[in-house]
């Protein structure tokens, strides 16, 4: 049984911050096949924008269980080591249970997406997104078949009263 007074809550403390917003939206991106990527930075950052919160976080979900969200540094050499990483963990052509049950073909695409995961939260300080220089947030298509796919962004926090 849950008990709910072992729940703490801990208040934003900045004393600039007198609401508490939550915005979302989402997304559709065309990806190829088995390792299609798209930097996906600058429609988080709007987001954050748009929202007015300048301390709270932002949630970033991919919709399926054949993709992934990551952070890397979105350039070709680290894309490449992240690809060659996740072929040793999960070949494409491996033996499958998924496979053998379903027929699908895509039973490394399932195990990929759950080694790196389907969401992420990233903070919000001062309005921004917390990445550092070279961190991208990063959509991954990891599915034998090209795919359109559902991203959904949720930005919760506090915001600031511009006449304090």
């Amino acid at each position: 049984m849950f008990d709910d007074s072992s729940r703490v809550f801990f208040p934003i403390m900045d004393d600039s911050v007198t609401t508490q917003s939550a915005v979302e939206r989402e997304w559709s991106f065309d990806l190829p096949a088995v390792f299609g990527h798209r930097d996906i930075t600058p429609e988080v950052e709007e987001l954050v924008a748009a929202s007015g919160v300048t301390t709270g976080f932002a949630v970033i979900g991919l919709v399926g269980s054949t993709g992934a969200i990551t952070t890397i540094e979105y350039e070709s050499g680290a894309l490449a080591d992240l690809e060659r990483a996740l072929s040793a963990v999960a070949p494409v052509d491996g033996y499958y249970e998924h496979d053998a049950r379903w027929g699908d073909g895509n039973g490394f695409s399932h195990v990929r997406s759950a080694l790196l995961k389907t969401s992420l939260a990233i903070p919000i300080r001062g309005g921004r997104l917390a990445l550092g220089t070279w961190q991208q947030v990063v959509v991954l298509n990891l599915d034998n078949r090209r795919r359109s796919r559902a991203v959904v962004g949720v930005v919760y926090g506090g915001r600031s009263d511009p006449s304090r």
